[in-house]
């Protein structure tokens, strides 16, 4: 009998991590490395994708780093014959990249544009990205996917695209009020939609797709934000770096073989209350 642990290793399997270079976008590709793995580190800065490729070999694991473009379907091909002519194959697409707002000290006060005079191009340029994206790299991924007859597809969505955003927990005293803007909400409800539809259009043909669901990660945020948002928190805290690792490796292993066209939430319990 098989044991449990070695469904969790992916041992001459490929897997791309788009948005790679990012915070999360980094614990991915290396915990998908350390599960044996031949990753393809994938990001719009090639130079950063690299470096974190480098990390990743100078440790012992197989890596490499690639540039892309989510939004260009050329570039997100290339990608695709990229990671063939490298591995021989295709396993497992994290789809990682994506616009995120962000709220730590070095992104301060950039996001104070209210519904009511948020910029349409800004609106625009956001759903091209979060979900045009994920189409893109999806629709380019599952041609090895199909051949092999296996893949599992993990698209990045968020607490916001389940709830709406607390725009109360942005608030601090004698400044502006900022807001998570329309957009992200939009954009990740919308990654839901995108993966049930995938996990049902390839019934039978042996390719997964599921959502993972991540709450807020502590990224040095100041003392005020990190209390508003713990409070939000069944477990009263904010996400480390590393604990959304476990769940991508269960959606991008045979850990999951039985799961598709669902949301794994990791989310310190924000959306239990």
């Amino acid at each position: 009998m098989t044991n449990i642990l070695d469904k969790f290793r992916m041992d001459g399997q490929a897997a791309v991590v788009t948005g790679g270079a990012g915070l999360l976008g980094k614990q991915f590709s290396r915990t998908l490395a350390e599960a044996g793995a031949g990753v393809v580190v994938a990001d719009l800065n090639a130079e950063a994708a690299e470096a974190v490729a480098a990390s990743i070999r100078k440790d012992g694991y197989k890596a490499i780093g690639v540039g892309v473009n989510v939004v260009d379907k050329k570039s997100v091909n290339a990608l695709v014959v990229t990671t063939i002519k490298e591995y021989g194959r295709l396993d497992a697409l994290v789809c990682s990249a994506a616009m995120d707002p962000k709220f730590d000290p070095e992104h301060a006060g950039e996001n104070r544009n209210s519904f009511e005079d948020y910029p349409v191009e800004s609106f625009r340029q956001a759903l091209d990205v979060n979900l045009t994206g994920l189409f893109l790299c999806a629709q380019a991924a599952v041609i090895p996917m199909l051949k092999q007859d296996h893949g599992s597809i993990i698209n990045i969505c968020s607490t916001y695209g389940l709830v709406g955003p607390d725009q109360r927990i942005y608030i601090k005293p004698d400044q502006p009020q900022q807001f998570k803007p329309v957009y992200y909400s939009v954009t990740k409800s919308g990654v839901l939609g995108l993966t049930r539809y995938l996990a049902t259009y390839y019934a039978g043909r042996n390719i997964r797709a599921n959502a993972l669901t991540p709450g807020g990660i502590y990224n040095n945020h100041d003392e005020l934000f990190v209390k508003n948002y713990s409070a939000r928190t069944v477990l009263g805290r904010m996400a480390h770096i590393d604990e959304m690792n476990g769940a991508v490796l269960f959606l991008a292993s045979d850990a999951s073989s039985y799961m598709t066209g669902s949301n794994l939430v990791v989310d310190g319990g924000w959306t239990a209350w």
